[in-house]
């Protein structure tokens, strides 16, 4: 068996030691930030907010529906919408939260409508709604 001369080993192991301690040195400054703190949300980036919608809903475009459910007590209106540009929705019926339950005296199951909608705190709510003309 071939084994290398203490004075072999000494030289491998000095060659090698600045190699090893080189790749234990701080490198961050090579790469991006790993926990890096998120800006302030801007008006275009920040979620909407009750108190925001309400100044939000004027411009909002307005969709058409039939109502289909109207659940008083949970303040939710199931309707049966058009397109909802806003929100890049297709038609289809779902379950909204209404901003404010007064709105859902305005209709009855069955009744076409036209309203204005939003996606607040995570929940799809309609701000307006009235009859359809």
């Amino acid at each position: 068996m071939n084994l290398l001369p203490p004075t072999s080993l000494a030289l491998c192991m000095a060659l090698a030691w600045p190699l090893a301690t080189h790749a234990q040195t701080d490198h961050s400054g090579h790469h991006a930030p790993a926990a890096a703190v998120p800006s302030p949300p801007t008006p275009a980036t920040a979620p909407a907010t009750a108190a925001d919608a309400s100044t939000a809903a004027a411009s909002l475009p307005w969709a058409e529906a039939e109502v289909r459910r109207i659940d008083d007590q949970a303040g939710k209106i199931s309707l049966r919408h058009g397109p909802i540009a806003n929100l890049d929705m297709p038609p289809m019926t779902m379950v909204f939260q209404v901003q404010d339950r007064g709105l859902l005296a305005r209709a009855k199951p069955g009744d076409r409508v036209r309203f204005t909608a939003d996606k607040i705190n995570g929940q799809y709510t309609v701000l307006q709604l009235e009859p359809a003309s």
